[in-house]
């Protein structure tokens, strides 16, 4: 089976890399030339654990290749799958004008029945957008050939996207004709090994999946957070009140860790698009509307403790940033709290020392020279007044705090992610501050 994905991104090659796994042939396809002579080279745009590995066997074996030729790709493609950007706008609507561009490009240049697969996040009625871009192509060339569009969202973790492909716990899939259900489920077959199973729908409704999934999940992230900051007030320690309610199997242990704001590329946007997609149908999303205000007020949290710990005196102090990235396992920068947080300490006159295990390259796109970066985590802390844990890395799990505690201006550590005991770095002589539970200080 022939196969051509469109974008080379995050979803785009995740994709084709994992399609090429398990022996199906795919054509990765990209406009940024650039882009598409690094992969050939090996050289990835992403940051994804076992990626690398994955795309390097495939374009070994002969499985895996990339161009920037869509129209010479698709003449023997049988399935496409559309993975561009859909940036949002100022409104949180979805820009699909690079979606509805390639699919013109399939109609000018297909030459037998293919399925168009959008793997992009994209609004309810795209698909229909889609197949209609298509249809008009074909109606230019005179041509009378065949073809279904279908709707296969993803749901891939960053940090975990090869796992989350290779072994799905769902795979769903919007079609609206036999054949199409009958090819992308043989394409699929490989993945549901394990039991799991394909969910077959309508259009619409995949569609609107994929946007109600992230959005509960941002929601279970905002509702912790705001019980965290009452947990403060209240005296009562988040850590406990989050096992308690997360025992309870209605409610379920994930996505209830308390912190500083969800980032990325999928849930601001999602939540954002889904906002406006209920505008437009003149329908108030309540609870999405409280979810990304919470979220927006999460990202200054930290920034609120450091004012009250330092008497609102932060000009030349020296702040140790411990991670960039929006959350582990990715140099994703997107949306990342991080952002908030050093561009506020900026702002007063403070100065940033930050380390990340992988995101400093990306993070320099985003602030250029106005912080400092450092190659370790023992680097960030020399002569700082403060360490902030913003990205929980592993590596920022067991540290040196001997070391560091000599290195350090100050003994303050205001953790964001609450991955220390609060009774040990007390026990050090730290001044400690957490998200949801603010033991005395000494």
């Amino acid at each position: 089976m022939k196969i051509v994905v469109i974008g080379t991104g995050y979803v785009g090659l995740v994709t084709g890399a994992c399609l090429a796994e398990v022996g199906t042939e795919v054509t990765c396809i990209d406009v940024n030339e650039q882009k598409i002579e690094n992969l050939q080279k090996g050289i990835l745009p992403i940051y994804e654990p076992g990626l690398e590995d994955i795309v390097a066997r495939n374009t070994q074996k002969n499985r895996l290749h990339f161009s920037t030729k869509l129209d010479e790709a698709i003449v023997d493609a049988e399935v496409a799958f559309i993975a561009v950007g859909t940036p949002p706008g100022e409104d949180g609507s979805a820009d699909l004008q690079y979606v509805l561009k390639v699919a013109e490009t399939i109609g000018r240049h297909m030459s037998k029945y293919i399925v168009v697969v959008t793997k992009s996040t994209v609004p309810v009625g795209t698909a229909l957008k889609v197949k209609s871009t298509i249809q008009n192509a074909l109606n230019a060339r005179k041509s009378e050939l065949s073809f279904d569009v279908a709707s296969n969202p993803e749901f891939l973790k960053e940090g975990a996207a090869i796992e989350d492909f290779l072994k799905p716990d769902r795979i769903v899939i919007g079609i609206e004709s036999m054949r199409a259900k009958e090819l992308l489920a043989h394409l699929y077959e490989p993945f549901v090994l394990n039991g799991h199973p394909i969910y077959f729908m309508d259009i619409p409704s995949a569609e609107m999946t994929k946007y109600a999934a992230n959005a509960m999940l941002a929601t279970k992230i905002s509702f912790m957070n705001d019980i965290a900051n009452l947990c403060e007030l209240v005296g009562a320690n988040v850590n406990e009140v989050r096992k308690g309610i997360g025992s309870d199997a209605r409610i379920g242990n994930k996505f209830i860790y308390p912190g500083i704001g969800y980032g990325g590329s999928c849930f601001p946007k999602d939540v954002k698009a889904l906002i406006r997609t209920g505008n437009e149908y003149h329908y108030n999303l309540r609870i999405l509307n409280a979810v990304e205000s919470v979220n927006d007020d999460q990202k200054t949290v930290l920034i609120k403790k450091i004012n009250h710990h330092f008497s609102n005196d932060l000009k030349g102090k020296v702040f140790a940033l411990w991670g960039l990235s929006f959350k582990p396992n990715t140099d994703d920068m997107r949306e990342a709290p991080s952002l908030v947080i050093i561009n506020a300490l900026l702002d007063v006159g403070a100065k940033v020392q930050a380390y990340d295990p992988v995101a400093i390259k990306e993070a320099k796109h985003e602030l250029g020279d106005k912080i400092t970066y450092c190659d370790n985590s023992l680097d960030a802390v020399k002569g700082a007044d403060a360490i902030l844990l913003i990205t929980e890395w592993a590596e920022f799990r067991l540290p040196d705090w001997d070391q560091i505690i000599l290195d350090l201006k100050q003994k303050v550590l205001f953790d964001g992610r609450n991955i220390y005991n609060a009774s040990e770095m007390k026990a050090k002589g730290f001044d400690y501050y957490s998200i949801g539970y603010q033991p005395l200080n000494n």
